[in-house]
């Protein structure tokens, strides 16, 4: 699976939010400075021909929906980070964030917790 760029990003966000939509659609829910519909339009295509979206003809329009999953990409994505910046260490990631988050004894033993319910 390919990283995606930022503005990649932002429009599967949008399209995992509404599970389906109009290239119009999507446009009000992206963030300032919102990009010109032509440049949506050709950044779906791009997610297309890298097979984040298809899509189906509704009368003489694309309706665009994802077909890679919102948890599969976010997974991909922390993979990714743990290789490139904690040396594919999870223990040097979470002490990184406890660290530079300043996180309280309450949220270190919730991600205690978490980690525990999912190993069972």
């Amino acid at each position: 699976m390919v990283k995606l760029a930022k503005r990649e990003e932002q429009i599967m966000i949008v399209f995992w939010d509404l599970k389906k939509a109009f290239i119009r659609d999507i446009i009000p829910h992206l963030p300032d400075p919102k990009p010109h519909y032509n440049s949506v339009a050709t950044m779906v295509k791009i997610l297309e021909d890298k097979g984040f979206l298809s899509h189906e003809a509704v009368g003489n329009m694309y309706q665009y929906f994802p077909v890679v999953d919102r948890e599969d990409y976010q997974k991909h994505a922390i993979k990714d980070i743990v290789s490139q910046y904690f040396d594919n260490s999870y223990p040097r990631m979470l002490a990184f964030f406890a660290k530079e988050q300043n996180l309280s004894e309450e949220e270190l033993s919730e991600i205690v917790n978490i980690i525990k319910t999912k190993k069972k």
